[in-house]
């Protein structure tokens, strides 16, 4: 299944505290798609430890961190990486 993409409401990313990457970044998008139950419980146990985490956090570093250890050369993707590992960091987010 192909998750489906939308663009996110104007100010998502400040409204659920992500970062912003810079004020000329590429528009944001949400998107859904089925993940394992497993996966999801995992999320969940990881979020409830981390509360300074959300979903949103999660999902951004995850796919940053999977497209950065597999190659994708983009100093974007890397900022948008450490940006949310290390969201204190203002000069990941490209400030």
């Amino acid at each position: 299944m192909e998750p489906a993409l939308t663009p996110a409401a104007p100010g998502l990313a400040d409204a659920v505290g992500l970062p912003q990457l810079a004020a000329d970044a590429a528009a944001m998008v949400s998107f859904q798609t089925a993940v394992p139950e497993a996966l999801l419980r995992a999320m969940r146990v990881f979020i409830e430890d981390h509360p300074n985490w959300d979903q949103y956090r999660l999902m951004q570093a995850a796919l940053a961190g999977f497209l950065v250890q597999n190659g994708m050369r983009s100093r974007e993707i890397t900022r948008c990486y450490l940006a949310n590992l290390f969201p204190v960091q203002s000069r990941f987010r490209g400030r």
